[in-house]
């Protein structure tokens, strides 16, 4: 699978997980800052941490690339090295596995980038290991195809009038069908489900974490704008999956007896459509250091904030 991101947009939905302490603050006209708050957390967490998960894990674009091989595209700002660093987890007790592109089968198979091959991610885990975060699954229903194929038709919606001539708003969700997408969605959740198995496994005295993707569209209306062009049935249709995606999610940890980390409605103001200072995920022509459609630095922080929560809460 090819899983460069500066190709396009093909590590579209990538996934995230983590642990740290890192805040975004807000100004007082409300907007957010790449400022820390600087509050930190009294408890520790003793590694070692391994990160799994794809490009939402590993952060491309954001700062300098980071680790091997290359062709991951893993950024030193990902959220599992602000994670590691506020933890205090340095050397042999933090190791950042994710790649820009993975699905759940590169979890267990190696996988092969444009600039090297990343081994099986599992491999990264042993009894030793304390803390996981898994972030999976947008690739293996191939949302970034599924972006890529919206906006070309919005784009032709709205080159032919945007609704005036036709009444299809949503050209993009009936040749994409959402029963087909649904049933990608759940056997993505069966391979996360063993994935999940095989985690507790090799790392049975570790706590582990998987984590939803943050909000790309609005949580309502079906307008994005015009660097998101899409039509507005198809916003509309784009969000449920992404939301069917996390909920799945969300029902696998539960069921694997693991810990499920919400990104998606602290990140709701701050999706692609929103203003430059303010969203977290960069929209296809990206103004911020990042991947099209991918968190950029205020996104990585904002979903630490959340992943560190939900470990407080737990010790």
């Amino acid at each position: 699978m090819k899983t460069s991101v500066q190709a396009g947009v093909a590590g579209l939905l990538a996934c995230g997980t983590l642990l740290t302490v890192v805040l975004v603050t807000r100004d007082d006209d409300g907007t957010s800052d790449d400022s820390h708050s600087g509050v930190t957390y009294s408890t520790t967490s003793k590694g070692p941490y391994v990160a799994l998960g794809d490009s939402y894990t590993a952060g491309p674009g954001i700062t300098d690339p980071t680790g091997t091989p290359a062709g991951c595209d893993r950024s030193a700002g990902n959220y599992p090295a602000l994670v590691a660093a506020e933890l205090g987890l340095k050397g042999g007790k933090f190791r950042d596995v994710s790649c820009s592109g993975a699905t759940t089968a590169d979890l267990t198979s190696a996988q092969h980038t444009d600039n090297g091959t990343n081994p099986p991610q599992l491999r990264a885990l042993s009894s030793d290991t304390r803390l996981v975060t898994v972030g999976i699954g947008g690739n293996d229903i191939g949302f970034s195809s599924m972006i890529k194929r919206c906006v070309a038709m919005g784009a032709v919606y709205r080159l032919t009038g945007s609704g005036k001539y036709f009444t299809e708003d949503a050209p993009c969700a009936r040749e994409a069908g959402s029963a087909a997408v649904t049933k990608k969605i759940t056997t993505a959740g069966d391979r996360l489900t063993r994935i999940l198995t095989e985690v507790k496994r090799r790392a049975p005295e570790a706590r582990v974490y998987v984590v939803s993707y943050p909000a790309i569209l609005p949580t309502d209306g079906a307008d994005c704008g015009r660097e998101m062009p899409l039509a507005p049935g198809d916003v509309t249709y784009l969000r449920e999956k992404e939301q069917q995606l996390n909920t799945t999610l969300r029902q696998r940890a539960s069921t694997a007896g693991v810990a499920y980390v919400d990104t998606y409605t602290p990140s709701a103001d701050h999706n692609a459509c929103t203003a430059k200072n303010t969203r977290w995920i960069e929209p296809l022509v990206p103004a911020d250091p990042a991947a099209p459609v991918h968190p950029n630095a205020r996104g990585e922080r904002g979903m630490a904030e959340a992943v560190l929560r939900a470990v407080k809460s737990a010790l």
